[in-house]
C-alpha cells in the first residue's frame, strides 16, 4: 500500500502561519487586527495540521520530516497559548527578555534541523536556511528591544514563508502531474 506524502500538509501549515505572522513582525499589518487570525490558524493548521503530517512521517520513517513537522507543530501551539493565556502573566519589563529566549532557543533547535536539511534538496535547505536567521533575528530584536531587528526577521520570514510553500507546492504539483514541473534541486 503507498502512502500519501504528508509534506505538504505540513509545508503549507507552516508556511500560511508563518506568513500570518511575519506580515505582523515585518509591520505591514498591525497585531491587534491579526492575532485574532494568527492564533486559530496557529492552533490548527500551524500546530495541529503540522503535528499530523509528522506522525505521517513517523509511519512513513522518515526521521527528519517527523521531528521537523512535530517541533514546529509544536511551536504554534506554544506561541497561540503563550499569546492567548501567558504572555499577561510576564511581568511587562521581563516580557523582552522572556521572548527573546523563547525563540532564541527555537533558533538553536532550527540550527539542528538546518544542517540536517543539507541531506535534502535544495529547495529544503533554503526554507532552513531562511528559517534559522528568522528566529535569530525575532529573538535577539525581542531580548534586546530592537523593533528594527524584529522588523528584519519578519521579512526574512516572509521569505521562509514563500520558500515552504514552493516546496509544498512542488510536492503537491509534481507528484500530480507525475513529472517535475516545479524544480526542488
Amino acid at each position: 500500500m503507498k502512502l500519501a506524502n504528508p509534506a505538504p500538509v505540513g509545508l503549507f501549515g507552516f508556511a500560511l502561519t508563518t506568513l500570518l505572522l511575519s506580515l505582523v513582525n515585518a509591520g505591514l499589518l498591525p497585531a491587534g487586527a491579526m492575532f485574532p487570525v494568527i492564533l486559530p490558524m496557529a492552533f490548527a493548521y500551524g500546530g495541529t495540521a503540522q503535528l499530523l503530517a509528522g506522525l505521517f512521517e513517523l509511519v512513513k520513517g522518515n526521521t527528519f520530516g517527523m521531528v521537523a513537522f512535530v517541533s514546529y507543530g509544536a511551536f504554534w501551539w506554544t506561541f497561540a497559548l503563550l499569546v492567548k493565556f501567558f504572555l499577561g502573566d510576564i511581568p511587562a519589563g521581563d516580557a523582552g527578555l522572556a521572548i527573546g529566549w523563547y525563540l532564541i532557543a527555537w533558533g538553536l533547535m532550527t540550527t539542528v534541523m538546518w544542517i540536517g536539511s543539507f541531506a535534502g534538496n535544495k529547495a529544503l535547505i533554503i526554507v532552513f536556511t531562511l528559517l534559522t536567521p528568522t528566529f535569530f533575528l525575532l529573538g535577539f530584536g525581542n531580548l534586546l528591544g530592537a523593533t528594527g531587528i524584529v522588523t528584519i526577521g519578519g521579512y526574512v520570514g516572509l521569505a521562509t514563508a514563500a520558500a515552504a510553500f514552493y516546496l509544498g507546492a512542488a510536492d503537491v504539483i509534481n507528484e500530480a502531474h507525475g513529472k517535475t514541473i516545479l524544480p526542488v534541486g
